[in-house]
């Protein structure tokens, strides 16, 4: 990650394998169904290339995952929720790690996500997240968060809340009533995906996960009776064609039931990060404030690590990606979370001034989400005592910026960066486009 590279991932050489990539899993779509004389539901539409997944992945640039104004991100969410599927699957992650363990030995939910892959009729993918927590519950106080339930409509209201911050860090991501049967069943070719539907005692159609996650069918999630609610983020370039780094945060924290990692013991441990390369001569530092700030918000305390394109240097942005943990607790705000700003007393002027904005009274940040959220097919996505908590939670920031301010100075707690942030108003005026 050492010279400085392109602005941008777009290359014909990139957009050349992608193309190649959708056509060979189609055909290897085509012949097995062929082979096993299935009549696929939806047939795959001729490969364009203006798709809508397709022009989002190669607009990807150092500045973030889309541009602003960005009509193809919302032809890609339009997409998302209206077009066939024509092959389900699990993740590559969920393949590697199946059967991994004794299912046996499970006595509780793991909260991690029962999650698949769809491809869509035009060649498109993305990740789903089936509903596994009603909107109105709140995660139990005496959950660990590594044990808390992963909730699909966190990942819907993070994407809004990342575009509103105007990070654009965060896939997008739309909801959408899935029809377990015609969308994932009929359209798999994997047979443990299969052979894990059920009919309930209810006559709702229901799945499970293979071990090790929920092996057990008290763990599944069900239709009504086939219908049954999720998010879908789009997906990524592959990593051959756009590599990432995987890198643990500096602030991550224990999961184990009673261990500290040293972030939590020493309130002067941001000097010992300041000396680690890349933290010590990049704004890698002011990336990982920007994560917190955006945690501290929706409520994530399962950061352990974050991703990056090689392409774009040490300066690249951070992606915000796995955000189902958000939004658990709308009665607590864990201040913890605010260690990297807190310890380290820096933040980007943009991201003060962005957020300076959304706190004054016609620009709201809970206002701005609300009529954010209404586009989304499954609106409400979040309880007003989330909105409400956004509020209070962004004035906890903004006093948190006040008193390093207080302590050091403006000149050396605000840093200045390039980019001139987009105002709410600007924001409400596209969405009204």
């Amino acid at each position: 990650m050492g010279r400085m590279l392109p602005d941008d991932l777009t290359a014909s050489l990139l957009t050349v394998n992608l193309v190649t990539e959708a056509i060979c899993s189609f055909w290897r779509h085509k012949l097995y169904r062929e082979e096993l004389n299935l009549t696929s539901p939806a047939a795959a539409l001729p490969l364009r290339p203006e798709a809508s997944w397709l022009q989002f992945q190669l607009g990807i640039s150092r500045d973030g995952l889309y541009p602003r104004s960005s009509p193809t991100v919302t032809r890609l969410l339009r997409d998302m929720r209206e077009l066939p599927t024509i092959s389900a699957d699990y993740s590559q992650d969920e393949k590697a790690l199946l059967g991994a363990c004794d299912c046996s030995q499970i006595v509780k939910p793991s909260g991690v996500h029962l999650k698949l892959v769809l491809r869509f009729q035009d060649f498109g993918k993305a990740m789903f997240k089936p509903m596994r927590q009603k909107r109105e519950e709140e995660t139990p106080e005496d959950f660990f968060y590594f044990v808390d339930f992963q909730r699909h409509n966190a990942e819907i209201a993070a994407f809004h809340l990342d575009r509103i911050l105007d990070f654009r860090r965060v896939p997008p991501t739309v909801g959408r009533l899935i029809n377990v049967t015609k969308e994932i069943l009929e359209v798999t070719k994997n047979e443990i995906l299969q052979s894990v539907f059920f009919v309930s005692p209810a006559s709702n159609v229901c799945f499970f996960a293979k071990c090790p996650y929920m092996c057990k069918t008290e763990y599944a999630v069900c239709g009504s009776p086939h219908l049954l609610e999720g998010s879908l983020s789009a997906f990524l370039p592959s990593l051959n064609l756009a590599p990432r780094l995987s890198i643990p945060n500096p602030w991550i924290r224990s999961y184990s039931f009673d261990g500290k990692e040293e972030w939590e013991v020493n309130p002067h441990y941001c000097n010992t990060v300041r000396e680690i390369y890349p933290y010590s001569n990049s704004n890698r530092l002011l990336n990982i404030v920007d994560m917190a700030i955006f945690d501290f918000l929706i409520g994530n305390m399962d950061r352990h690590h974050y991703e990056m394109f090689t392409k774009f240097g040490d300066d690249g942005f951070l992606l915000h990606l796995d955000n189902a943990r958000g939004f658990g607790r709308h009665s607590h705000d864990e201040i913890s979370i605010l260690a990297p700003l807190s310890q380290c007393c820096i933040i980007k002027r943009s991201t003060l001034l962005r957020l300076q904005l959304l706190a004054e009274p016609e620009y709201l940040l809970s206002d701005v989400m609300r009529e954010s959220l209404l586009q989304d097919p499954l609106a409400p996505v979040l309880t007003e005592p989330h909105l409400v908590a956004l509020d209070r939670r962004l004035q906890l920031i903004l006093a948190a910026v006040g008193k390093c301010i207080d302590t050091f100075g403006e000149a050396t707690v605000v840093a200045n960066d390039s980019r001139e942030p987009q105002s709410p108003a600007e924001h409400r005026a596209k969405l009204a486009t």
